[in-house]
């Protein structure tokens, strides 16, 4: 980002699309309302979380809500035919469904084969869980010039490792400039700072929790305000607590 210190971000500025990601029915149909939210995304984990214990109902309960924006359900199995017949059955829920596929199963096989199949039936996927970008090179190659479809390099988690994820979306966006079918999602992303980062990269979309999408309204607040009320809540919260020296 910028080192300005007078750059006031703004979110009616933004090229990046913002996918809201979850699990909780009122939180997506929340953010499905908002015209800022081009699209929802959710895995089994964050299902799993939410207490959700019947998957296809769930899916189709959204869907029934959700017609007009791109929704993403995964896969859940670790056979790569199995994983096959999941993806055609989570497909045929909607035509605006995106079947999310790991990059790899569990012992570390390449999906790659999988996905190009998926491709040439016309299946819109959102390949998952990548980190690299021979992984990102492998998956443009497999999704060719098939139906729209998502890349999610998880950002985030490089960033955890203590990497610099920018320079690798930057690469990820230039080398999937050819092919306007697939779209690159800065996924996992860690503070709102990232939705300006990945807007500057050119990149398409990113995925953002509830939790973070939740701290929009501070984007480009007053920073003497902000330092202000942070002062305010110190003092505030230390005397509630009654804190005597």
């Amino acid at each position: 980002m910028t080192a300005d210190a007078t750059y006031i971000p703004t979110i009616s500025a933004l090229k990046v699309k913002i996918f809201a990601d979850g699990a909780d029915k009122a939180g997506m149909l929340e953010m499905a309302s908002k015209r800022h939210i081009a699209g929802l995304t959710t895995n089994p984990t964050l299902m799993r979380k939410a207490g959700i214990s019947d998957y296809r109902a769930f899916a189709k309960d959204i869907l029934s809500a959700i017609k007009d924006k791109p929704l993403s359900f995964e896969v859940f199995c670790d056979d790569f035919v199995e994983m096959e017949r999941q993806a055609n059955e989570i497909a045929s829920w909607g035509a605006n469904v995106h079947v999310k596929i790991p990059v790899t199963n569990t012992a570390a096989e390449p999906a790659y084969a999988l996905i190009r199949r998926l491709a040439k039936a016309g299946v819109k996927q959102n390949v998952t869980a990548l980190m690299t970008l021979e992984q990102v090179q492998a998956v443009h190659e497999a999704l060719g010039n098939g139906p729209a479809s998502y890349i999610s390099v998880f950002a985030g988690r490089i960033a955890d490792t203590g990497r610099d994820p920018l320079p690798m979306m930057t690469e990820a966006v230039r080398l999937m400039k050819p092919t306007p079918n697939q779209e690159l999602i800065w996924a996992s992303p860690r503070e709102l700072l990232n939705i300006f980062q990945a807007d500057q990269i050119g990149c398409h979309i990113i995925t953002v929790t509830n939790d973070v999408l939740k701290k929009l309204e501070l984007v480009g607040k007053d920073l003497g305000q902000y330092s202000l009320e942070t002062v305010s809540m110190f003092y505030n919260d230390a005397k509630a607590a009654g804190y005597r020296l």
